[in-house]
């Protein structure tokens, strides 16, 4: 089973690769007709820049993790790191918390380095960077935090039933599930907070037309909030939030910066288009079959009497078959096999952003303004506006730019895109 994992693994790190090889040659050598009032020469160039300086990023992180993760596993590491957590804790959920917790530290201090980087060296040069290290070492600060208060509670419920109860794949993705979705309901209201101030959109003509918005496309909205999200990046965005009639919307300040009216009402159409046409729910519903499968898989990773576990348990070098043990090499094992069910919800994911697409114009009786938004969003994020088809495959959850235009153009005859100085 050594054999199969290490090929598994190498064999995604090759693909990765090609992948982002040939989205690099796929970079347009001029600019795209439909961004033609957008972008001229120089900025193209830019976004090119943009692109290869993320692509260097992402190969050396990917060499560095995969290379730490083979050093780690053929000098023994998780069958010592193992014992360690069992000479310094008494029980099994207790050394389980304390073998998980240090995975995911060490996770967090691999990836450290690459996160800084790609924060105060690539987005600055870029001019998207507007995070402080103040606001970059509480930003990490918070998410271990929440990782203990959330994540080592949940963790142990976990290993407790693995180790206590009979169908523990069962009760575990039922314990999980039902956590998930208190999880969604509160996040609005009590994490979200921590990262951003969310503050209630002043009365005026642009709250009027997103709420008339909301009722005529029978949205049952919450609330209308403006988000700080300057206080990290320029990058615009939009999305809604909460469960059943918590349902909130939120707009960066700088997608309200950078925006026409028209423009916005055609991105809210769209986030608003997902949950007329059941998106919401689909992937809820997908995402807790997909949780069930690899509970019952876990399961047959953790059984201490079974032959895949103990091939499992083998292949690492970890004499002591365990659940949280089990827990770790299982989603590495995992990784490969989850790519390829990646590829199937990416494409499901496109075909939905397509729908919302049509929604949108359909509700706000004109394609042109969501168009216009994309484009420019595209242009100002320095966006890839054509990427290689294997790219897209492996890893695009939006369709890309051109297609989406086209897709819109076909909506409805218009002759030219309009201006972005439109009001």
């Amino acid at each position: 089973m050594t054999v199969v994992i290490v090929v598994a693994l190498f064999l995604l790190w090759n693909l990765e690769f090609a992948a982002t090889l040939l989205n690099l040659r796929a970079f347009p050598p001029k600019v795209p007709d439909e961004l033609a009032d957008l972008m001229d020469a120089d900025q193209l160039d830019r976004a090119r820049q943009y692109l290869v300086a993320n692509a260097r990023l992402d190969i050396l992180q990917s060499v560095c993790t995969l290379t730490v993760l083979l050093m780690f596993w053929f000098a023994g590491g998780f069958g010592w790191l193992d014992g360690l957590a069992r000479s310094l804790a008494s029980g099994e959920v207790a050394a389980g918390l304390v073998f998980l917790s240090a995975i995911f530290l060490g996770q967090s201090l691999l990836s450290l380095p690459f996160s800084v980087y790609d924060t105060f060296v690539i987005e600055n040069r870029f001019g998207f960077n507007r995070a402080t290290p103040a606001t970059f070492i509480m930003d990490r600060a918070k998410g271990l935090l929440l990782a203990a208060v959330i994540g080592l509670p949940l963790a142990a419920a976990v290993l407790w039933i693995f180790g206590n109860v009979g169908h523990a794949w069962l009760w575990a993705w039922i314990v999980l599930t039902v956590f998930q979705l208190l999880l969604t309901w509160l996040a609005p209201s009590l994490i979200m907070p921590l990262f951003n101030k969310f503050t209630p959109m002043p009365e005026g003509g642009l709250k009027e037309q997103i709420e008339a918005l909301g009722t005529r496309c029978d949205f049952p909205l919450n609330g209308v909030f403006v988000m700080d999200g300057s206080k990290r990046s320029t990058k615009a965005n939009a999305f809604f939030t909460g469960l059943g009639k918590r349902k909130k919307i939120a707009l960066f300040d700088t997608l309200m910066e950078k925006s026409s009216t028209p423009e916005l009402l055609g991105v809210l159409a769209h986030e608003i288009g997902h949950f007329r046409r059941g998106h919401i729910k689909q992937r809820l519903a997908a995402g807790i079959v997909q949780s069930a499968a690899v509970f019952f898989l876990l399961g047959l990773a953790t059984d201490p009497d079974g032959r895949f576990a103990r091939l499992l348990f083998d292949a690492f070098g970890v004499e002591r078959i365990s659940p949280h043990v089990g827990l770790v090499l299982f989603f590495i094992l995992l990784e490969p096999a989850g790519k390829a069910l990646g590829v199937l919800f990416n494409a499901w994911s496109r075909r939905h952003e397509f729908e919302a697409d049509a929604y949108a114009a359909e509700m706000t009786g004109d394609p042109s303004p969501l168009a216009s938004a994309l484009r420019k969003m595209t242009a100002d994020h320095l966006s890839h506006p054509s990427p290689a088809p294997l790219r897209v495959w492996l890893d695009y959850s939006h369709p890309p730019l051109l297609e989406r235009l086209r897709a819109l153009d076909r909506l409805g005859p218009r002759k030219h895109y309009p201006s972005i100085h439109q009001p």
